[in-house]
């Protein structure tokens, strides 16, 4: 071989080297959004919250004993939905999705991430549930106040079985569930939707 075609050769190698370490195994391959809300509707019609008593918890349907494997603490519906997200993404990188039977119902593909023994973080897990915290609207609520932005917290109070319409007008419906989220997360009851129960909605404990 000349040295031109030599140094092309070279050059070929160089580049398809490139595009394995670009697009190749070293890059992080998880479920997608859509395919974990898919699961959670299967296993939970997608309720974080959700306690049937048949021993399987939460938006996910962990058992204790798998709870506790990937480092859950309490019970797995009492768990905020990002430390479910953060916890079911754990346990596809340890088992893939042979612990959840809907994902073979729902002929969910393991990927490379699949069994890797790689342990997540939460900002790995945090594009799960698509959800994020909407900015906080600068005033806080109270009964008789009607607002766009109590309408974005009532929808997403929905997760936990409230049930809003989505009237964006705080009426007695509204108080009991601020009430409900201020005492599960430690907030100073005052039925005021104020900043941190704002933010918990999306980051706290769930209230039932």
């Amino acid at each position: 071989m000349d040295r031109a075609r030599l140094v092309r050769a070279v050059a070929v190698l160089f580049a398809a080297s490139a595009a394995v370490v670009a697009f190749g195994g070293v890059a992080a391959a998880d479920p997608s959004t859509v395919d974990w809300q898919r699961l959670r509707m299967c296993e939970s019609t997608d309720r974080y919250h959700a306690d049937t008593g048949n021993g399987y918890y939460g938006a996910y349907q962990f058992d204790l004993p798998t709870w506790r494997s990937v480092g859950g603490a309490g019970l797995p519906h009492q768990a905020s939905p990002a430390e479910q997200d953060f916890r079911a993404l754990y346990l596809y990188r340890m088992r893939g999705w042979q612990p959840w039977q809907c994902a073979g119902k729902l002929g969910l593909r393991a990927d490379r991430d699949a069994r890797s023994r790689r342990v997540p973080d939460y900002g790995e897990a945090a594009y799960i549930s698509g959800a994020t915290i909407p900015a906080w609207p600068g005033r806080v609520f109270g009964p008789g106040d009607c607002h766009e932005a109590l309408r974005t917290w009532q929808l997403r109070m929905n997760a936990y079985g409230y049930g809003f319409t989505g009237t964006g007008c705080y009426h007695d419906k509204t108080r009991t569930a601020v009430l409900d989220l201020q005492r599960a997360n430690g907030i100073r009851d005052s039925g005021l939707l104020g900043p941190k129960t704002w933010t918990a909605a999306w980051t706290g404990k769930p209230p039932r």
